[in-house]
């Protein structure tokens, strides 16, 4: 792929405490500054108002506010939803300053637009991401379907829930938090615009997560799924063992785990449980692989080279 330089832009609330940010709302004349320049600032949303335009603290020595028509940018056919302004309330919104008023107590009155940011965001940035770029992503919330990801001044993509790892998951709150950055590859773009990014191929090969356990270890596991033959039980996001048929178990529950083998040949772990331990909460440390810091993945095999099955993942744009 072409080298190519694009601006940085921030999910929101990741600018907020940069010195850079900062400085340009520290007072109206900076403000006014960055209106000239056409700089994307941010500042908290401290409310929503009757007419649904959001009011923006930008200190004591100006007032903002965002317009409802300026607080979202709404792609071809998008309906808009309320809760994409109140929902910002108490939050970090990005924002470019698009006119000054005076407000009724006298301070600068500073009219902003979340759109203009977006649209900022999307031309120089969103629409130049092609599969396979390795990307910064804030995650907002959570669906059973998927996790919705900030990739730049609130403009969303969507992480499916078989994205997120090899391991399946019930629910994406089983990795994911609202709030925690993450790193993701661009997986494809729809037909309507909409980014999709996935995960699970930043999080290493079947070799690489087995080369974290010996065979005689005993470490500890999530229990993911219980079936008639055995019990499936997470050791990494990429790897998971099977365990013999064992009444005790619950999914969800952390267990311990004696790994009786490990087989390349067919990617398969066999486990044999020791005890469940259902008063572990703490989430445990995920490993990290140097293909999450790069900045492009042309395609990914996590099978093994002497495993007959091949599972990978060619970034060709195509949905999956």
């Amino acid at each position: 792929m072409d080298n190519k330089i694009v601006p940085h832009y921030f999910p929101e609330g990741e600018l907020l405490h940069r010195i850079e940010n900062r400085l340009a709302t520290a007072n109206a004349d900076s403000i006014r500054r960055a209106m000239k320049n056409g700089t994307i600032l941010e500042a908290p949303a401290i409310s929503a108002n009757t007419e649904l335009s959001l009011e923006i603290d930008l200190g004591p020595h100006a007032h903002g506010i965002i317009p409802l028509h300026e607080c979202v940018l709404l792609s071809d056919g998008e309906k808009f939803k309320e809760i994409s302004v109140i929902g910002r309330v108490g939050k970090a919104v990005a924002f470019k300053v698009i006119g000054e008023e005076r407000a009724p107590d006298g301070l600068p009155l500073f009219i902003l637009s979340r759109r203009a940011a977006q649209l900022e965001c999307k031309h120089n940035y969103i629409d130049c991401l092609e599969a396979g770029d390795i990307i910064d992503c804030k995650v907002t919330h959570t669906e059973r379907y998927g996790a919705f990801c900030d990739i730049g001044c609130g403009c969303f993509a969507l992480l499916p829930v078989d994205c997120i790892s090899v391991s399946r998951l019930p629910h994406p709150k089983e990795r994911f938090s609202a709030g925690d950055c993450i790193r993701a590859a661009v997986k494809y773009r729809d037909s309507a615009g909409r980014i999709f990014i996935t995960r699970r191929e930043l999080c290493g090969t079947w070799e690489e997560n087995a080369a974290l356990f010996s065979v005689g270890q005993t470490v500890t596991g999530i229990i993911r799924s219980i079936e008639p033959y055995g019990a499936f039980i997470e050791l990494t996001p990429n790897l998971a063992g099977l365990a013999e048929p064992c009444d005790s178990l619950v999914e969800g529950q952390f267990a311990a785990v004696y790994i009786k083998s490990l087989i390349p040949e067919k990617m398969k772990v066999k486990l044999v449980v020791i005890d469940s331990c259902p008063a572990i909460n703490a989430p445990r440390p995920l490993p990290t692989f140097p293909i999450e810091n790069a900045e492009h993945i042309d395609s990914w095999k996590y099978s093994p080279a002497v495993c007959k099955k091949t599972v990978e993942t060619v970034f060709d744009g195509t949905p999956m």
